[in-house]
């Protein structure tokens, strides 16, 4: 065996058995890191039943396994790296490339509620005459990726912020643990939801009476809950999106937006007793999605506008 190759097995060896000797602290503070992601988290496994609702039930699962790859890929090999770089040199400039993501995601979720408004419906659906179902669900599962790729930034931002005073290599396994974890966690209960219909019809072909008055209720609810997912998910991009936008121009100087919204939230914390906790939250993510229809609406109209200049060029 080269000598080179000797060496660096032994390096690996010296860096594992350091990572092993603080094995419990790296645990313990990726749990935490992983916890204070978890409003987003709830985000992501509310957007992405909407990418796969349409769908015959037997490409559902497959859809979802290519856009559990490239959350994957999307945390572990481009933000992972991304994020201990910029942690390491250019910290400033995490929050800025944070709303840029953020002016995305309200981008997208306000061209959905424009389109549902009766606006000019951008890309094809499955209402439409697809000539190509392949390309179709490529297209799919590529915009599923890229508004993962924005959540999956908030998410490793607000765990790379709770180990900010740890070694980088502790860094690396904490963000890389939180990735994976909350990529199955996220991606299971998303693969669950969406076969829950299957399941209920599975469940009424049993002999027992219970067991078929409970799967004939799944066969009834699961069509109404996977379109109010994809609701919701369409509201989760503008008030994650407009979250993030409120909470990095806080931290940029202009208090004025993120300060209102905190005080109109601790104003219904304090005057709803037991639910003021719940209340609270359900008015921030409200103002929240507000201020992401409003930005990503104008972010639309621009973008909307470009291309129909480009196309007039070019005409």
């Amino acid at each position: 065996m080269p000598s080179g190759l000797v060496a660096l097995l032994d390096d690996v060896a010296v860096i594992a058995k350091a990572a092993a000797a603080s094995l419990d602290d790296v645990g313990a503070a990726a749990a935490k890191a992983g916890s204070k992601a978890a409003g987003v988290v709830i985000d992501d496994a509310a957007v992405t039943p909407s990418y796969v609702t349409e769908f015959t039930p037997d490409r559902e699962l497959p859809i979802i396994w290519q856009i559990t790859k490239g959350s994957l890929r999307n945390k572990l090999v481009l933000l992972l790296p991304g994020a201990l770089v910029l942690s390491e040199f250019l910290p400033w400039a995490i929050t800025p490339l944070l709303m840029i993501g953020g002016l995305f995601l309200c981008y997208e979720g306000a061209e959905k509620v424009m389109e549902r408004l009766g606006g000019e419906e951008h890309g094809e659906t499955l209402d439409d005459r697809i000539s190509d179902v392949a390309e179709f669900e490529r297209q799919r599962v590529s915009g599923a990726v890229r508004t993962d790729l924005i959540l999956s930034a908030e998410i490793m931002a607000i765990a790379l912020a709770e180990v900010s005073g740890e070694p980088l290599l502790s860094r690396a396994i904490i963000l890389a643990l939180v990735g994976v974890a909350i990529t199955i966690g996220v991606y299971g209960a998303v693969a669950l939801i969406v076969k829950m219909d299957d399941i209920g019809l599975e469940l009424t072909r049993r002999a027992r009476a219970g067991t078929q008055v409970l799967g004939r209720f799944l066969l009834r609810a699961m069509p109404r809950v996977l379109s109010a997912l994809s609701g919701v998910g369409t509201l989760a991009m503008m008030w994650v999106g407009g979250g993030i936008v409120l909470h990095g121009s806080d931290e940029l100087g202009l208090h004025g937006p993120a300060a209102l919204a905190h005080s109109l939230q601790h104003a219904v914390e304090d005057a709803t007793g037991p639910l003021g906790g719940a209340l609270g939250w359900l008015i921030y993510a409200a103002l929240s999605a507000l201020v992401g229809l409003v930005l990503g609406a104008i972010v639309a109209f621009v973008v909307h506008n470009m291309l129909r200049l480009k196309v007039g060029a070019d005409a």
